[in-house]
């Protein structure tokens, strides 16, 4: 119990993919405007990808390892992917179009997020067990979701401050993320990768 809640823990904070990696910043940067925006797009990103890692690791271990067809584990991958996306804006157009209306065209970013696609990669790279997979997709979600509903949080805040001219929007935006990186930088080495 305690090897998953190290593997938890690292997943969420430690090894944080957006703010010790750096990956899937197009929609940490384009959605953390709004923090209903944010919470919405973290829920639907961890979804999507504890979801699709889960699968991911069936077709992996069932599939494509015992008929030695490895190489096409990318592909594969990305059509998973691709396929929970389009399932996830299919229900939110249909069942919440005001949350469809605020992600906009960063719904289907989801499908291309190298962070979404990188989980199900690192975990078959691993010979992760399906509970390591599963521990390790729900992490690193909740991570992207922690990082973007901060970074949200704190560009809501910055409405209400004096931001030099120069600096308004992504400028602004930038440097708080990389005080975000920082912040989360201080973690690196508690757990290793």
């Amino acid at each position: 119990m305690g090897e998953y809640l190290t593997l938890f823990v690292s997943a969420v904070v430690v090894n944080n993919f957006v703010l010790t990696r750096f990956l899937g910043l197009c929609i940490f940067f384009g959605v953390s405007n709004s923090l209903n925006a944010s919470i919405g797009m973290g829920m639907a990103v961890t979804s999507v990808m504890t979801l699709s890692s889960m699968l991911a690791w069936a077709v992996f271990h069932f599939v494509l390892a015992p008929l030695h067809l490895t190489f096409l584990t990318t592909a594969v991958f990305v059509l998973l992917i691709a396929s929970f996306v389009q399932l996830l804006e299919m229900i939110i157009k249909k069942y919440a179009p005001t949350l469809y209306n605020m992600w906009g065209i960063y719904l289907l970013l989801i499908a291309t997020n190298c962070v979404v696609l990188g989980v199900p990669l690192l975990n078959a790279e691993s010979n992760f067990s399906f509970m390591k997979s599963a521990v390790s997709a729900i992490g690193s979600g909740l991570g992207f979701a922690l990082a973007i509903i901060l970074m949200a949080s704190l560009r809501e805040k910055l409405r209400l401050a004096d931001v030099p001219k120069p600096l308004e929007g992504l400028g602004i935006a930038f440097i708080l993320a990389g005080m975000l990186a920082l912040a989360f930088l201080g973690f690196s080495g508690m757990i290793p990768v």
